[in-house]
């Protein structure tokens, strides 16, 4: 048991690590537009995902589930929405990784499962905590100081880690083999992608197959760079628990936030540090509140106004 878990750890470390650095792969196809680059990234991730599902065996388990979702409606609704969500998100992403908005995209990520928790609350009817009710006001608190020092509303942020929860609420519908949910979910968007590539390749805009042979391999690898850093983590998170994800899942926004400052030079000024500074309080109080100690003390809390009552 403790090898799995330590696997876990491993394959769902090494999967944040790598979407942290992923900005780096996407600024070295900064000229390509967020379009093309998400054209490719659609049709190369669905081809390397058939080649895998044949390597894997599960080929035909594949079109098995694609025969049941023509046949149960919730099913095929979900893995729709769940393909534009991903879209969205991987559209927005993109774009602003390649117009110097790294600092607002590591927000996002930041934000995301506080984003995630009040979904939960709202569809699903979750009750949450006194702790976890602290840490949205803070966060809440983070997002109007950089809201007020800019004058306008982080929106990449906003957008990046609502899509993103909402992908995986519909994920909730579609429950599949993660190769497999993959597959499909870049399956539906192809032929949209396709359609798009056909129009720039008959414009002659098209950056794909245009002389630049290293850039080509770039933008096919965008598949690649796409499919392993989840195939990673659908293997990681089977063998940990979800609190050990939770703690796991900040390494991604600070390597971006990282790259950010240090690497590519955004500016991070001082509401950008007290902004931050309020969500790393939000988040610490958040993941401590699925901590037994803390659950402890405010069921002792709770049981104390029932006497008072």
């Amino acid at each position: 048991m403790a090898q799995d878990v330590k696997q876990g750890v491993i394959y769902a470390g090494l999967s944040y690590v790598l979407w942290g650095i992923l900005p780096i792969y996407w600024k070295l196809i900064g000229g390509v537009s967020a379009g093309e680059t998400l054209a490719n990234r659609v049709i190369w991730s669905f081809v390397f995902m058939l080649i895998l599902l044949l390597f894997l065996g599960k080929l035909r388990t594949f079109m098995t589930v694609v025969k049941g979702l023509w046949q149960t409606k919730k099913q095929l609704f979900g893995l729709i929405i769940a393909s534009l969500l991903v879209s969205a998100n991987w559209f927005i992403f993109i774009w602003a990784v390649n117009n110097g908005q790294m600092i607002e995209t590591s927000m996002g990520y930041y934000i995301n499962p506080l984003i995630s928790v009040l979904l939960g609350m709202v569809v699903f009817k979750e009750r949450l905590s006194i702790s976890q009710y602290v840490s949205f006001a803070l966060a809440a608190i983070g997002v109007i100081i950089l809201t007020v020092s800019y004058g306008s509303f982080p929106w990449v942020s906003f957008l990046l880690a609502l899509s993103f929860a909402l992908y995986g609420l519909a994920k909730k519908i579609v429950k599949v083999d993660a190769a497999i949910g993959l597959t499909l979910e870049t399956m539906v968007i192809t032929p949209i992608a396709l359609l798009y590539m056909g129009s720039l390749f008959g414009q002659q805009k098209q950056m794909l197959f245009h002389g630049n042979v290293g850039l080509d391999y770039l933008l096919i690898g965008a598949g690649v760079a796409t499919a392993v850093p989840l195939l990673l983590f659908a293997n990681g998170v089977q063998r940990i628990p979800l609190s050990m994800v939770g703690f796991l899942q900040y390494i991604a926004p600070t390597i971006m936030l990282v790259l950010g400052v240090f690497v590519y030079g955004e500016y991070f000024s001082k509401a950008h540090f007290l902004s931050f500074l309020f969500i790393w309080i939000s988040l610490t109080i958040y993941s401590l509140s699925r901590t037994k100690w803390v659950l402890l003390w405010e069921s002792k809390i709770a049981r104390g106004k029932q006497i008072g009552m």
